[in-house]
């Protein structure tokens, strides 16, 4: 067979091979539904219609997502603002600390805002401040406050969008304390339920929030004390007592001509902490639609604690011991953590995959997260049985078994090219140093013949000169 049609052969084997594999497409999981209502899986539970353009019922203890409808919208917050003013503040400051009234804040309880007629230079403490703030909705105290923490109002501002970010907020964009109207000031359902439910976490801000009453004692600036009253409507009696709920432990309203009805409720029964979040409401769209989610959350849902899963979260099988290169049998997980899932929910249906942790704890590495129909319902801390974190590289893994197996193939679809490659260069070489053997041995037989033609002549002219 003539070498160079060989050659040529053999390369665009090669050639067609490659761009097959090429085209190929590393195995993914399914992308993730864009859809907004979580309640559409197909095995969890179908959720109730409401007004509000948007809404998020979510676990508090779990963060396990409920109910979601338009949850990424951004809107206009009003005064649920706040609960992240007071979130910054109770991280950052004491309750002790005297907060003095700036001209700035005063001027924030000007046009009939939300106010408790605070005077320039006058002083509260943190606690009487994050009162006023809360129950009142006092827009001069959230400024007060965001100027004693922050130092500047400006600074104040970065703490809250920092703060946002860490949470995981993706649609947050907060430009002043207290939700007053303003174009570069916004956010989402979704972001608000994550930021309220870190609020809640707080004991300080659950104990706040959830107060009906307060008094506020003489100041240097008023002599007489003042009486604050909740304005959520369904923890107190303030005007009306149509939407009292009895599961009410706290939250905080929100009103502007912009954002409509926003509103935050958190609600607990049977060891269930619910946190619902609506904005842009028709009021009274705000009530009732907080509390048909929040009935609908306690009918259909129920809290499973990781230290009842004991033997299913320890199983090896599901954890997959050889997946990382880890042994399952030196981890354990934190029974600490909780799951969220429908009633009728079997336990063998619930999956569970193990992420990397950002904990700066040495004894944490990993974390175990549990889903349900693809749905995430929780999370816990996998924890080290011996001293030595570096037996167990969970810091350094993918976010998802989909993430490996993806490199998996990818990793054998490029080892099987370069073979591909390799055996065709190893071809194309041996043959064409064939050829150069082929040509070399033929030269030599050329001269070797060559030469002995002329030996042989040689002796025949030698024999006919001596006849």
């Amino acid at each position: 067979m003539n070498i160079k049609k060989m050659i040529g052969t053999i390369c665009a084997f090669t050639t067609v091979f490659i761009t097959i594999a090429g085209t190929a497409r590393p195995v993914s999981a399914a992308p993730k539904s864009t859809e907004s209502s979580a309640s559409e899986t197909s095995a969890w539970p179908k959720g109730p219609k409401v007004g509000s353009k948007s809404a998020v019922l979510m676990d508090v203890d779990s963060g396990t997502v409920l109910y979601d409808k338009k949850g990424d919208t951004k809107h206009y917050p009003a005064s649920i603002t706040k609960v992240m003013t007071a979130l910054v503040a109770l991280e950052h400051s004491k309750l002790t600390d005297t907060v003095t009234f700036s001209q700035d804040a005063v001027a924030q309880s000007y046009g009939g805002t939300s106010s408790i007629s605070r005077d320039v230079g006058e002083k509260m403490t943190m606690e009487e401040t994050l009162y006023g703030m809360m129950l009142e909705s006092a827009n001069e105290c959230a400024w007060a406050i965001a100027e004693h923490v922050g130092g500047t109002e400006e600074n104040f501002i970065r703490m809250m969008n920092e703060k946002a970010k860490e949470l995981g907020c993706t649609h947050t964009h907060f430009h002043n304390p207290n939700g007053l109207p303003d174009d570069e000031h916004w956010t989402t359902a979704m972001d608000m339920a994550r930021i309220s439910r870190a609020a809640y976490q707080n004991p300080t801000f659950a104990k706040i929030c959830g107060t009906k009453h307060y008094i506020i004692p003489p100041t240097n600036k008023h002599k007489d004390q003042t009486y604050l009253n909740n304005h959520h409507c369904m923890l107190n009696f303030y005007h009306t007592s149509r939407y009292l709920y009895d599961y009410c432990v706290g939250g905080k309203t929100g009103y502007t001509t912009k954002a409509n009805s926003t509103l935050v409720t958190y609600a607990k029964k049977d060891g269930m902490t619910l946190v619902c979040v609506v904005m842009c409401a028709k009021s009274p769209d705000h009530w009732n639609d907080t509390r048909k989610l929040i009935d609908w959350g306690f009918k259909n849902f129920k809290n499973v604690k990781v230290s009842e899963l004991k033997d299913l979260s320890q199983s090896t099988d599901k954890l997959g011991s050889t997946t990382y290169g880890a042994d399952s049998t030196l981890i354990t997980p934190s029974e600490d953590g909780s799951v969220m899932m429908p009633k009728d929910a079997d336990l063998n249906d619930v999956d569970m995959t193990v992420e990397k942790s950002s904990s700066s704890n040495n004894s944490v590495v990993g974390l175990l997260v549990f889903s349900y129909e693809g749905k995430k319902i929780g999370t816990t801390q996998l924890l080290s049985t011996e001293s030595k974190e570096s037996v167990y590289p969970f810091h350094n893994l993918s976010a998802s078994k989909n993430d490996e197996s993806q490199f998996l193939q990818l990793n054998v679809m490029l080892i099987v090219i370069i073979a591909v490659i390799a055996l065709a260069v190893a071809i194309g070489v041996f043959f064409l140093l064939r050829k150069i053997i082929w040509a070399f041995q033929k030269q030599h037989r050329d001269s070797y013949s060559e030469k002995k033609g002329r030996i042989k002549y040689k002796k025949i002219r030698n024999n006919q000169r001596k006849q």
